[in-house]
């Protein structure tokens, strides 16, 4: 089966063992609590110990699906090997999503067809019930939530550019998370994928000493496959998100039309021409410009904008097209965006990092309030009115396939920390230009550049070690080591000629 078919199936069945093992684990606590006579759950007869474990409402008021009894892991695998266990799992969704709203819609209910053999499901069902996948050991049950994270890039990969609109690879989603520092408030993503973006972010929060419940999630999608991946993650993870009642467009059915959020982290699609433009002529949303038609880039980051809080701060993946492009009003739309000292910072990336494109493509920071504040009482911010950060990181990371590259994590933190001492945080060294990696630049200097935003423009070469030696001399050593070495060259091209000769002659 193609990855973009088998996903589904995959994917379905890790979200049943781990829904499965999150009820076991309840159902263990709970029998754990009737036989405990300090416990307020304490029951001292069989029937009402039964009662207690049987019931509903003990498991939803701990943020628990409730699983129907013969719906449950246990169920499915002893039935394993037999001919319909394509329909038992069909039957198993369906129940489940009857006896969970959140989850209607949800879920994967197509196992039943031919080309899904009873082998290759009780293959998979034996597969996801090793011990390693349910061990006590792995707080949370987060080892699943892992290989379902996994599966998605390895998905991902596998479908190429298909498989990239729904994922955004984790080292870029872990470089924005890092620099966008969400510990508290709203933060949305209208155009949410898989929805990692969110669950890196929740990654943050804990990392930090926070909480899950610091922030509250808002994302958008509107293809409605990844919309159930996107739940089925979230879900996995614990993570309470409003993702709206259903799919939707953002620019055509805004499910949040009064979201004001403290961070936007995004990762929408590049360059996309069929986005309805020509519809949405006098949208409110284009308050620096209407974008082209042709180009929804500059939509997005208005659209981005719109529901950004008056302190909130976001970050967008853009094609590198964004930072220069003067077709269709764009230049403009950028002059306005530079002009009202909204732009913060902008990141180079290096190319090879998606799945859908080898293109270079560039990280979009901006913000409407760049005045000295305390974010947290430990992360105060100085003035930056007028000043933009360019962060040129072409030249970092490092190749993780024959195709792709990836950050590792001294890269992320390389670029986190220089936007954070560019902007005032204490955290050890104060901020400093480095040539041809970054540089701190007013406006007036960007309106020398005609507002273009590409950061090699701005950050310079790099400096070059002297090596002491003077540059006649340089000249001259340079000179005979290259005529030295073109002798030797037609040297080795007439023995080669000369031995493929008397090879023929031999013939």
């Amino acid at each position: 089966m193609d990855a973009a078919e088998y996903k589904h199936v995959v994917l379905g069945l890790i979200f049943l063992k781990y829904v499965s093992d999150v009820f076991n684990k309840r159902e263990r606590e709970l029998a754990t609590l009737v036989d405990d006579k300090s416990s307020e759950y304490f029951m001292p007869t069989p029937e009402a110990k039964r009662s207690v474990l049987a019931d509903r409402d003990e498991y939803l008021a701990a943020g628990v699906f409730w699983i129907p009894e013969g719906h449950r892991w246990e169920d499915l695998r002893a039935a394993a090997k037999r001919p319909d266990i394509g329909s038992r799992i069909d039957m198993t969704m369906d129940a489940i999503e009857r006896e969970n709203p959140s989850l209607k819609g949800v879920l994967p209910k197509n196992f039943a067809r031919r080309e899904l053999t009873p082998v290759m499901l009780g293959g998979l069902i034996d597969t996801f019930s090793r011990d390693d996948l349910a061990s006590e050991e792995n707080q949370s049950l987060d080892v699943l939530g892992r290989v379902y994270e996994y599966f998605l890039g390895q998905f991902a990969s596998s479908e190429g550019k298909g498989g990239g609109e729904f994922y955004t690879p984790r080292t870029v989603v872990q470089l924005l998370v890092e620099m966008l520092e969400p510990f508290n408030g709203r933060v949305y993503d209208p155009a949410c994928g898989s929805a990692g973006m969110f669950v890196q972010a929740d990654k943050f929060v804990k990392a930090h000493g926070g909480r899950r419940n610091d922030i509250s999630v808002f994302g958008q999608e509107m293809n409605p496959t990844t919309w159930r991946l996107a739940k089925m993650n979230l879900a996995l993870r614990g993570i309470d998100a409003n993702l709206g009642p259903q799919w939707g467009d953002s620019f055509h059915q805004d499910l949040h039309p009064d979201l004001r959020a403290d961070f936007v982290l995004a990762n929408p699609p590049f360059n996309i021409s069929t986005w309805g433009g020509e519809r949405l002529r006098d949208d409110p949303r284009w308050k620096y410009g209407t974008p082209p038609a042709g180009n929804a880039n500059f939509a997005w980051i208005q659209h981005m904008l719109h529901h950004l809080a008056p302190t909130g701060t976001m970050a967008t993946v853009l094609a590198n097209g964004s930072l220069s492009s003067q077709q269709s009003g764009e230049g403009d739309i950028r002059r306005a965006l530079v002009e009202n000292d909204l732009v913060e910072c902008i990141v180079a990336l290096p190319s090879q990092l998606f799945y859908t494109t080898q293109i270079p493509v560039c990280l979009w920071f901006l913000t409407k309030d760049k005045s000295s504040r305390t974010v947290r009482s430990e992360r105060p911010q100085r003035d930056r009115h007028r000043e933009v950060l360019f962060i040129d990181a072409r030249g970092l990371g490092h190749m993780a396939s024959r195709t792709t590259k990836e950050f590792t994590d001294d890269d992320v933190a390389q670029v986190a920390s220089t936007y954070h001492r560019w902007r005032g945080e204490p955290n050890g060294t104060p901020y400093e230009d480095i040539p041809g990696f970054c540089a701190s630049v007013t406006l007036d200097q960007i309106a020398d550049h005609n507002h273009v935003l590409t950061p090699g423009r701005y950050v310079g070469a790099a400096d070059v070690e002297d090596d002491g030696e003077p540059l006649d001399q340089k000249i001259t050593r340079l000179t005979e080591e290259i005529t030295y070495g073109f002798s030797q060259r037609a040297v080795l091209q007439e023995r080669v000629l000369s031995a493929l000769g008397s090879l023929g002659a031999k013939r």
